[in-house]
């Protein structure tokens, strides 16, 4: 057995691993092989692993041995493969009645669903494996499988269900001492309140977080932890902050074979590009982005980084060019299910026309995004459909519906610590001044 996990220990087990393998015995190799990836698979060795658990298999089917083959490759971008292998070892721990088993494999098909944005199966998987958790006692397994729910219900946009989830999971894994467990929770609450427009309580739950994951060595909940702090300070305004925590996320993200997650952080280091003005720069990164999206299978990133580029487009002055993109990216959003993604493209659909003279198009479009906005408690989007309703109603003389519109702006500015609180502000007063002209106007 692996009695610690020193580098020494787990050198000495893989010695013994491919000693077992060349001697063809397989009892052994199953035994040794499946311990060593356990501590591996907390250290984000996922290739050690792929390699350790593809020896094994050479001896012959192991239920252990597909189960971690499947979790390698599902953190490595490579879903349909492991969802095969996740199969093959969920049907041979049922047969052999290991119900503890039945029930990780069970929640790691939900999670590679759920990276392939099929969130209701992803959900239909979890809701399998939280009642099998809670009977065979797993306290651990049950919190990371409340965990995975909150993640689908946050990809759905519903973020306070995802936080009651996520709320039920902490506790646990502080009760029962699974560290590499809470700095995962712990982030997801963040990523929800930086959803949420509450940079500041988001940047609290990461900051617990990240000594958290270099204290179990787990480079790959460092690498998120790192580009979750990059995405609020690039929230916050602090674009040279969030380039430096991506580009500290980017290298471990390479390193531990995350492909999913190098495509988000190029996407996000070329939105940080793209917010300093330097659109070539921004287009370098999401055409970095886009393919590895595609190829790991991630339509709701894919629906991101399309919209994005889009945004660039729209900025050089390509409307049509823009318009092709985000139309490729809107149907996508409503395949996945991201409301979030869906409003934020209707937005840009809507800026495109707003451009083109077409306000009423324009409007149209902004009309569809904000209620979604409001549903998933997007504030900081919110303001920026409400703001651009009211640019239209200025343009259109309806200055009563705009100065309307831009109060509510300044309020939700306020409740999120929006840096374009003090150009919303004067934007506010530049059209109450507007109205109090015409009104003079007409009194004249």
């Amino acid at each position: 057995m692996v009695r610690d996990g020193s580098a020494g220990a787990v050198a000495r087990w893989v010695e013994v691993h491919r000693l077992a393998v060349a001697g063809r015995e397989p009892a052994v190799a199953r035994d040794v092989g499946y311990r060593v990836a356990g501590v591996w698979l907390r250290r984000s060795r996922f290739a050690d692993v792929a390699a350790v658990a593809t020896a094994t298999l050479t001896l012959g089917p192991d239920a252990g041995s597909f189960y971690a083959l499947g979790w390698a490759q599902s953190a490595t971008g490579q879903p349909r493969q492991a969802l095969a292998n996740c199969e093959q070892a969920l049907h041979r721990f049922r047969e052999a009645g290991d119900r503890g088993s039945e029930a990780a494999t069970l929640s790691n098909i939900g999670l590679v669903y759920d990276g392939l944005g099929d969130r209701q199966q992803a959900l239909a998987y979890y809701r399998q494996a939280l009642p099998i958790r809670r009977e065979v006692g797993n306290r651990a397994g049950e919190a990371n499988t409340l965990n995975n729910i909150g993640l689908v219900y946050d990809g759905l946009g519903d973020r306070q269900q995802a936080l009651a989830y996520y709320q039920q999971a902490l506790p646990i894994q502080r009760e029962v001492g699974h560290r590499a467990g809470e700095s995962n929770t712990l982030n997801n609450i963040g990523a929800v309140y930086d959803r949420l427009g509450d940079r500041q309580q988001a940047l609290a739950y990461f900051q617990q977080a990240l000594p958290i994951t270099r204290e179990v060595g787990d480079r790959a909940g460092e690498a998120n932890t790192l580009h979750n702090i990059g995405h609020v300070y690039d929230g916050l305004g602090d674009r040279q902050q969030a380039l430096a925590y991506y580009q500290q996320a980017l290298p471990t993200l390479r390193e531990v074979g995350n492909r999913a997650g190098e495509a988000t952080t190029l996407n996000n280091i070329g939105f940080v590009y793209h917010g300093l003005g330097d659109r070539q720069q921004a287009l370098a990164y999401y055409q970095q982005a886009l393919p590895i999206r595609r190829e790991v299978g991630d339509r709701a990133g894919e629906a991101v980084t399309l919209t994005n580029i889009g945004g660039v487009h729209e900025g050089l002055g390509d409307r049509q060019r823009a318009l092709d993109y985000y139309q490729q990216a809107l149907p996508i959003t409503r395949e996945v299910g991201d409301r979030a993604s869906e409003a934020t493209t209707l937005n840009n659909i809507g800026s495109v026309h707003s451009r083109l003279g077409d306000r009423q198009q324009a409007l149209t479009y902004y009309q569809q995004a904000l209620p979604i906005r409001q549903e998933v408690g997007d504030r900081a989007g919110e303001a920026t459909t409400r703001y651009n309703i009211a640019m239209i109603h200025r343009a259109e003389r309806n200055l009563d519906q705009a100065a309307g519109e831009l109060e509510i702006v300044v309020d939700l500015d306020r409740q999120i610590g929006n840096p374009d609180l003090e150009s919303d502000t004067a934007m506010l007063e530049q059209v109450r001044q507007e109205r109090v002209r015409d009104q003079s106007d007409l009194i004249t």
